[in-house]
């Protein structure tokens, strides 16, 4: 499929640098299965609801990913080596992280970055910038320095603009987050408030968690020209069997399953049967979703307004119908919606 099927012109304005105040005041453009749209706000989400539904979260935990320090300088070189960025986005071992550098050009095998008082060694190399780093320390002693010397990950369409600082460290978590280990925050989630969950559970609406920890891939651009070329970085999910076994129910019993953020939704799509209902799962998941695919588990989907020519985005296409997604996108533009990360939001029920 044409990559270039996904693109579209987005005004670098509304892509939010900030987040809502409350997060549930943030803006939410409803898409309905006949294509028709109603404006409201995330904290109106119950009214979209009924009794029986299971709203679906995804309980990650964001770490301190991002570490600034310099390559040491190579044998007989005097000085010091170049600045280095790492983002961490997959643990591999206990002392093990892969990682995407900049400039990765300046590393090579073998290498020793000083990431503040953190030491790691260049261990291997992959394409598109990603390397493997061997920590100095392992376990509960390097997460402890990690969170001394990372700071939160802030997307590079808002890094770019302005540095991360103490808000961020709230701001880019959500109020559920229960388990470390993202690189990135399941932005359809930080909209969510305890007086949000409150009126979902007083309207008989149930709460589940999943658990995808996002790595940093989910920001690299598509490069290829069709889609079949795209390779996703795969990410570590896991489905409970006690979740599973809620879901299945609710669903026997006439509701709908509404995943919050497109983290959420891949977990429930890869852990599901041919015949639609859930299963015990815990691994990689590499699963790419685009128009064509038939979805098995996930009725509606609460998700923020995504990049042009993204994975996400051909999965809310591929969710709601491309030319359905795509005039809701114009809608969204015209009327100033933000977009990603900190933006406002969307939910989508499912085409047939």
């Amino acid at each position: 499929m044409d990559v270039a099927l996904f693109d579209f012109d987005l005004p670098e304005r509304l892509i939010a640098l900030r987040p809502a105040s409350p997060r549930d005041a943030a803006r939410m453009l409803v898409v309905h299965e006949d294509g028709r749209f109603t404006y409201a706000q995330v904290r109106d989400l119950p009214e979209f609801l009924k009794r029986g539904d299971a709203l679906v979260l995804n309980d990650t935990k964001v770490i301190p990913a991002r570490l600034h320090g310099r390559r040491a300088p190579k044998p007989g070189v005097e000085g010091d080596g170049p600045k280095i960025e790492v983002t961490l986005h997959k643990r591999v071992a206990a002392g093990r992280f892969l990682a995407f550098a900049k400039p990765a050009r300046k590393l090579s095998m073998g290498d020793i970055v000083h990431l503040g008082k953190l030491d790691a060694k260049v261990a291997a190399r992959g394409p598109g910038g990603e390397i493997e780093l061997q920590f100095a320390l392992s376990g509960a002693a390097l997460d402890a320095a990690i969170a001394r010397e990372g700071e939160m990950p802030l997307p590079p369409y808002i890094a770019g603009k302005r540095a991360p600082d103490a808000r961020d460290v709230a701001d880019y978590q959500t109020i559920f987050a229960a388990h470390e280990g993202s690189a990135a925050a399941p932005t359809a989630g930080l909209h969510f408030t305890p007086e949000l969950f409150a009126r979902l559970a007083e309207r008989g609406i149930a709460r589940e968690h999943v658990t995808l920890h996002v790595g940093a891939g989910t920001f690299l651009p598509v490069t290829a020209e069709d889609t079949a070329q795209h390779k996703m970085h795969s990410e570590w999910a896991m489905l409970a069997r006690e979740t599973a076994e809620h879901l299945n129910t609710a669903r026997a019993k006439g509701g709908r399953i509404a995943a919050a953020g497109t983290t959420s939704l891949r977990t429930l799509e890869t852990a599901a049967r041919a015949d639609g209902t859930l299963a015990e799962f815990s691994g990689e998941t590499d699963i790419f979703i685009t128009p064509g695919y038939r979805f098995k588990a996930v009725d509606i989907l609460l998700t923020n307004f995504h990049l042009p020519r993204s994975t996400l985005f051909m999965l809310v296409c591929a969710f709601a119908g491309t030319d359905t997604m795509k005039r809701a996108y114009a809608e969204a533009i015209a009327q100033n919606y933000r977009f990603y990360s900190y933006g406002d939001a969307c939910l989508l029920f499912r085409g047939s």
